[in-house]
């Protein structure tokens, strides 16, 4: 089978450039190309369509095709869109996914003679490029959201007063419009839990455009975790040169007396919904948790974050600010370390060599819609302690087993008993629960079966009554509202000159 990915925000090449280290690089692009790379070893031919760039700031996205060593069946196609080809925040690319964006990537099958078999359209604004190829072309597709604009919207407190300005940032009414159109023309919606299912598409926001609780339309496909990386037993080129950079940062940043000690491990951007400061509250108000272990807060580019601003965005100082304002006024000086390991083989090593000392994962985000990044240090030996709100309530508690500590995250005191109960006497057999859970469920093999279930019933999917376009997307020569007319004309088979 042929099958494109249509992954418009962010970008894809071999070395993974900026995966953590701005917004639009996020869990998506990871796994977007797992899923590719998985199907494209059983034998499918994969292309993960996104934009081209050509910036001097972003040097890694100019070719327009690109490839990953030793996968053969997957290409990265970059098409472009904008009225030029710098980059473009996520939320500024609405107006040039009907205009330019779609049109060049038909374009390019056009001149390739063939079409995919199915698409499948990832975030809202991939979503929004498959309905329109759908309506062009008539090829099916398949839906995955990631995070649905609505819950973004509730967690921004939007209201009356605060529309204006959330909209001018966010372009919120694009967002919901195209995520509609998408889980409404979609053969199938795929979720990475049953909780994401009914709760972001239940939202009242997707009234009549999807109804949760009809079967027909989900498929709960969880994502996976790449053990070639993260597993227990693999291995990195730069192994060493990890573990020599995590003893040169503890010795940098702890006091001599506590460079023994476990740690506890937060790995996730620096994000006000990521909520670090929780963990260190809870570092701070309990004396037993600080006794046990250091916290060590790792970061994708600031190698010495606690001290110095360099390379931090205002969004980066802002959640710094306080967190280093509660270590000053806490005397958690000496037992606090930061720094950066980019790239997921310095952190899968890192992981493994901190699991060595009996170290705990802990992410407290407000909400994570699925949470691989638990089940990614949970691969590499580390028990987890993470956040009970989202996915993790599902990945890491099956009846009355479970495979983490789940904690509330605004509760410092709860996060402390939590971390105090994953370092002591659990340690041993929550390592092993976590891990042996994703063995059994959580692998991208898994994942891609999945997707090809879902992508079969997407093709014979019945007809549906679809929500209508709306005309928002200006035509190539800028006069007329760009229309499917004008991509189905724009994919009219070669002349035969």
């Amino acid at each position: 089978m042929h099958i494109g990915f249509l992954n418009p925000q962010g970008n894809f090449d071999p070395d993974d450039s900026y995966w953590t280290e701005h917004p639009d690089f996020g869990g998506q692009l990871v796994y977007v190309k797992q899923v590719a790379l998985a199907l494209g070893e059983m034998g499918h031919r994969v292309d993960i369509l996104t934009r081209r760039v050509v910036d001097d700031d972003w040097p890694p996205f100019a070719a327009e095709e690109d490839a990953y060593p030793g996968a053969p069946n997957v290409r990265i196609l970059r098409i472009s869109a904008g009225d030029d080809d710098r980059f473009l925040r996520k939320e500024d690319l609405w107006p040039y996914l009907g205009r330019d964006w779609v049109p060049g990537i038909l374009a390019r099958y056009r001149a390739e003679g063939s079409l995919p078999d199915a698409f499948t359209g990832h975030y809202g604004d991939g979503g929004l490029a498959a309905v329109l190829l759908r309506e062009a072309a008539g090829v099916p597709f398949t839906f995955t959201a990631h995070s649905l604009g609505a819950q973004k919207m509730d967690k921004l407190g939007a209201s009356a007063g605060s529309l204006a300005s959330l909209e001018d940032r966010y372009h919120f009414a694009a967002r919901l419009t195209a995520e509609r159109l998408a889980m409404n023309h979609s053969g199938v919606d795929i979720t990475s839990t049953g909780q994401e299912r009914m709760e972001q598409y239940g939202h009242r926001a997707y009234a009549g455009a999807v109804d949760p609780g009809d079967d027909a339309r989900f498929s709960v496909v969880p994502p996976g975790v790449n053990l070639a990386i993260f597993g227990i037993d693999a291995r990195s080129p730069r192994e060493d040169e990890v573990r020599r950079t995590v003893d040169d940062r503890l010795e940098r940043d702890l006091a001599p007396g506590r460079r023994g000690l476990p740690v506890v491990v937060a790995s996730s951007r620096l994000d006000p919904k990521k909520n670090h400061l929780t963990i260190v509250e809870a570092f701070a108000a309990d004396g037993a948790l600080r006794d046990a272990a250091n916290l060590v807060i790792l970061t994708g580019s600031l190698d010495d974050p606690l001290r110095s601003d360099e390379g931090a965005s205002p969004g980066e100082l802002e959640v710094l600010g306080p967190i280093r304002d509660l270590i000053a006024s806490s005397g958690l000086d000496g037992a606090v370390a930061a720094f950066a390991l980019p790239g997921q083989d310095r952190l899968a090593a890192a992981y493994r060599y901190l699991a060595e000392r009996r170290s705990v994962f802990c992410l407290t985000a407000l909400y994570e819609p699925f949470g691989l990044a638990p089940l990614e240090a949970a691969a590499a030996g580390l028990p987890l302690v993470v956040t009970r709100n989202g996915g993790p309530s599902e990945s890491l508690v099956d009846g009355a087993t479970e495979y983490g500590v789940l904690v509330d995250p605004a509760d410092p005191e709860a996060v402390a008993a939590g971390l105090r109960r994953a370092l002591g006497a659990g340690w041993d057999a929550l390592a092993e629960a976590g891990r042996q859970r994703v063995l059994d469920r959580y692998t991208w093999d898994r994942t891609a079966e999945g997707y090809l279930a879902a992508i079969g019933r997407a093709r014979s999917a019945p007809p549906r009554d679809l929500l209508p376009i709306p005309p928002w997307f200006g035509d190539p020569d800028g006069s007329d509202p760009f229309d499917a007319a004008d991509l189905a004309r724009l994919y009219a088979p070669p002349s035969p000159d």
